[in-house]
């Protein structure tokens, strides 16, 4: 069984991307969304959220992990690794180098919470490719609300995805790179926003969901962990699960 987590509903970004490889799996979904967002708490409380998170999934079957949460990923995934979890994890990566592939106009704007932003995860392979792009970034004030309270389109979704994507694209970007996983639940917007204000310009959105689905595959196939015994999902929250269940059920 998959086990996937995140401090919401955003890694149902993740397991919309899995299911289209592995769609006779069975599943199990973990939303914290009593804790959410995480963005601005401690790498201690994180990691005690993925490690009780991690403890429940695996009670109920799960034997792989998927943390469908960058900042969870940046905070916490090494420690779980480490720890005495005998299955594998799977994390969420930064998408820079895809990234920089794409641009044309040699600026890539990164979107995201401020944890991922400041972790190695990020910094590393964002350093490797410094002589080529440059990479302006900025937290995307408010998104992660907006996709817990369903508000997904409209002239309030459009308004607060403005005041974080605009400096971007006023830097020169032309490529964005969606650094949460709730993210991609704002891409329709996120592209009305920029074709609007920057007719001009052809922006690439990048979503590593994709990439992550991919790894988990090989992984998966590596460790004779593949099934194909019938699909099924189970969802629990810490909180409210209407919103959870609404999102996922748009997605199937």
């Amino acid at each position: 069984m998959i086990g996937i987590f995140d401090s919401g509903v955003g890694g149902l970004s993740v397991f919309r991307e899995i299911r289209k490889l592995l769609p006779e799996e069975s599943y199990i979904y973990y939303s914290d969304n009593a804790h959410c967002p995480y963005g601005e708490k401690s790498k201690e409380y994180i990691t005690d959220r993925a490690r009780a998170i991690t403890e429940f999934l695996i009670s109920k079957g799960a034997d792989i992990i998927v943390v469908a949460c960058n900042t969870a990923t940046a905070a916490a995934i090494s420690t779980l690794r480490n720890e005495e979890f005998d299955i594998p994890f799977i994390g969420m990566e930064p998408a820079v180098k895809p990234a920089a592939a794409k641009t044309k106009s040699g600026i890539v704007g990164v979107l995201a919470t401020a944890g991922p932003l400041k972790a190695e995860k990020y910094l590393n392979p964002r350093g490797k490719y410094a002589e080529e792009v440059c990479f302006v970034e900025h937290v995307g004030e408010g998104f992660v609300e907006l996709v817990e309270h369903g508000i997904l389109n409209g002239k309030e979704a459009e308004a607060t995805v403005g005041k974080s994507l605009l400096p971007l694209l006023e830097a020169g970007a032309d490529t964005i790179v969606l650094g949460c996983t709730h993210y991609p639940f704002l891409s329709e917007t996120i592209s009305k926003v920029a074709s609007e204000h920057h007719p001009e310009r052809e922006i690439n959105i990048i979503d590593p969901a994709p990439a992550v689905a991919k790894h988990l595959l090989d992984i998966m196939d590596e460790k004779g962990l593949i099934r194909r015994d019938g699909f099924s999902m189970g969802l629990h929250s810490s909180g409210d699960g209407d919103n959870l269940a609404r999102l996922y059920e748009s997605l199937v």
